[in-house]
């Protein structure tokens, strides 16, 4: 593993942060954590911690010896001071003279010790940090050091590696325990540069930041050196040239088709048309798709996790699934539910077994896989957002790693299955998830055509805000690309034509491949062309119907295609206008296809109301836009001998209607889960527009 300290960075950092009023050893701190935090072979998305001993001023001006540590809900990677709260040190270290001390007991002692009381939770290993006596101490998951541990002999193959320059110390939960039989370990061997929590992790420790990185790198790159060398002792030999060629395997289905399936079918029904989806992200690379291909992937598939603090994340076991045949996605699909079932009914058991060794005071968590392995497609994690869908794979991507390492040295073998419980149902990793009430579209997928325009952007983030994960179509791809990027990181900008059949699948399976599905579609691209009816050119006539018919008929099977395969309802929204109910003179080019589209919206609803697909449709009227621009309005506020002022504002209401009006209602219509075949008139009031 590359050392990446620089004494130059080391110097920017001590500057930075020293004139915003940091000492030389808090800059240093958060130097060397985010050397570790970004080295994803290390630690991953909130892992690990680090920790620094000093001296800080408190309110009286008095000097108070501290422990600076890693602070809940702070990652390494990206850590600043405030994510690492200063605590009294004195105190801390008289708990450890204790017996013994609930967890509640220390989380409350830890945060009466802090100096602010606003700080963040300090780590639950903090005592561990306190009881030893170096200045600086950094803790990582680091694959290859699990991969060494996670052996039926791991203990003994990581004694005969470091010697004497590393204490060994059997697996103990974090927190108060721990605490003490690190200080056991360290009693025994006072001189080591760090420490092997057996199947969890590993520990260094120096009298400077880059001493404790430098011991970090080494040790880690001694636990590389062992497994690169068992590899080549057991690489097997060259198969003969004569060996019988195997037998191709049969087509594998496309992604595209087989993830709306998965996340339809892990989709939990709450009633009432209401479904508790995930969002899915694919991870099909060349190491991923060799383990998901593995003829004895159901033996190698982990029967536990590589460090405990990744089961509150992915569970301790994944579901693995048959490969997925191009045609064959009816039987597959039966396959995967049957599966799915066995999976429920085996954690249900694994819940029951444990909850009563600890009396029975815990509450289950749901039965949902969060780690899918198709042969054939590559590994599906599923989360409640993408961003925790992209934790997941992440941290199954470091198991494949590590799982695939521990076999070169012998035989993967995690924790036993009490303590994965005991670390996946313990209060204090829980509350790493947080309990905060999820957003009204959280875990939904909401794809918009014309995305970039008025009424598509504005809609874009208003579904964005509301919680859901945001695909933006637009002919214009850097226009659709920077609404997206106002949607979210992980939002999706693609520039599609929807005019044409075979860009716009192609558009949907690239939503699918991104977030597993779609549950919501906002079907909005237009264009309106003036011209009177009875000398209108034919081709105007058909090139409008195009844009505003037949691209919507092509969005709306590309809708129900995905949304059916999901099995789990949707939302098939259209953006209808004035002109489909109330034709203006001049207008008929736009008016003709709007009216063919809001007759579409309803035969939709109506067809596919059994698959609990809710079609609706919006009907707007003067929305300053790309369709209704300033030469458009100038042009019909002295049709109507209006000022434009006043044209703007011929309403009831005499209020102008903006886009984001418009987006609201479309927001509102996902949310009506027991309203189809509907239009949500937003035009301020137009009696001649209202429909009967």
């Amino acid at each position: 593993m590359k050392n990446h300290w620089s004494a130059d960075e080391a110097s920017e950092y001590t500057l930075r942060y020293g004139a915003q009023g940091f000492a030389s050893d808090m800059a240093l701190r958060v130097y060397t954590s985010r050397l570790l935090g970004r080295e994803p072979a290390l630690v991953l998305h909130g892992g690990g911690n680090t920790s620094v001993k000093t001296s800080v001023a408190d309110m009286a001006g008095d000097a108070v010896e501290v422990l600076c540590v890693k602070g809940s809900g702070w990652d390494l990677a990206e850590i600043e001071p405030a994510g690492l709260p200063a605590v009294r040190l004195a105190p801390l270290r008289r708990l450890l003279a204790l017996d013994r001390l609930s967890d509640e007991d220390m989380v409350n002692a830890q945060r009466c010790n802090l100096l602010d009381a606003s700080a963040p939770n300090p780590s639950v290993e903090t005592l561990l940090h306190a009881v030893l006596p170096h200045k600086f101490i950094d803790h990582t998951h680091a694959n290859a050091v699990l991969a060494l541990s996670d052996q039926a002999q791991g203990r003994a193959i990581c004694a005969e590696l470091f010697g004497d320059t590393m204490a060994i110390v059997d697996y103990v939960m974090p927190g108060f325990s721990l605490a003490k039989a690190v200080a056991q370990a360290f009693a025994l061997q006072p001189h080591v540069q760090g420490l092997i929590l057996h199947k969890h992790g590993i520990f260094t420790f120096g009298d400077s930041a880059e001493e404790s990185y430098e011991r970090m790198i080494r040790m880690v790159t001694l636990a590389e050196g062992r497994i690169a060398r068992s590899r080549v002792a057991t690489a097997p030999a060259t198969p003969p040239t004569n060996a019988p060629a195997t037998p191709p395997a049969p087509a594998t289905a496309a992604a595209a088709d087989v993830l709306p399936l998965l996340r339809g079918a892990c989709a939990a029904a709450l009633g009432d048309g209401r479904f508790r989806r995930m969002v899915a992200t694919l991870r099909n690379g060349p190491v991923a798709l060799a383990f998901c291909n593995r003829a004895d992937l159901a033996q190698a598939a982990w029967t536990g996790v590589i460090t405990p603090d990744h089961n509150i994340r992915i569970k301790n076991r994944p579901l693995v699934l048959a490969r997925p045949t191009a045609g064959g996605l009816d039987a597959f699909r039966a396959d995967v539910e049957q599966r799915l079932q066995a999976y429920a009914a085996g954690y249900a058991a694994y819940f029951e077994r444990h909850n009563a060794r600890v009396g029975g005071t815990r509450k289950t968590l749901d039965a949902t896989p969060r780690v899918l392995l198709v042969p054939g497609v590559g590994v599906v994690a599923l989360g409640k957002s993408k961003a925790d869908a992209d934790i997941a794979a992440d941290l199954a991507d470091a198991t494949i790693d590590t799982l695939v390492a521990a076999e070169a040295v012998g035989r993967f073998e995690p924790l036993p299955e009490a303590d994965l419980f005991d670390m996946e149902y313990w209060s204090l990793e829980q509350a790493k998830l947080g309990k905060g009430a999820e957003a009204p579209l959280a875990r939904q997928v909401v794809l918009v055509t014309g995305g970039a325009g008025a009424i598509g952007a504005a809609t874009a983030k208003a579904f964005a805000r509301q919680g859901a994960e945001v695909v933006v179509l637009d002919l214009d791809t850097a226009a659709a690309q920077r609404t997206a990027k106002v949607c979210g990181a992980r939002a999706l900008g693609l520039g599609c034509d929807v005019t044409d059949p075979q860009a716009v699948r192609a558009a949907f399976d690239a939503a699918c491949l991104r977030f597993g599905g779609i549950d919501i579609v906002v079907s909005n691209a237009g264009a309106a062309w003036e011209g009177a009816i009875a000398t209108l050119p034919d081709a105007v006539l058909r090139r409008s119907f195009e844009l505003n018919f037949f691209a919507h008929q092509c969005v709306a099977q590309n809708a129900v295609r995905v949304m059916r395969a999901q099995g789990s309802g949707g939302a098939l929204l259209f953006n209808a206008s004035k002109q489909a109910i109330n034709p203006g003179a001049g207008f008929g080019a736009y008016g003709a296809p709007k009216a063919a589209t809001l007759l579409l919206a309803r035969q939709y609803a109506l067809e596919h109301g059994g698959d609990g697909i809710r079609v609706n449709a919006v009907n707007a009227d003067r929305i300053r836009s790309g369709l209704l621009n300033d030469e458009m309005i100038a042009s019909r506020s002295v049709a109507r001998g209006l000022s434009q002022h006043d044209y703007m504002r011929g309403n009831l209401l005499r209020e102008e209607v903006g886009a984001d009006d418009v987006a609201q209602a479309f927001v509102h219509q996902a949310l009506a889960m027991k309203t189809t075949g509907g239009v949500t008139t937003v035009d301020g009031g137009n009696i001649a527009a209202a429909l009967r």
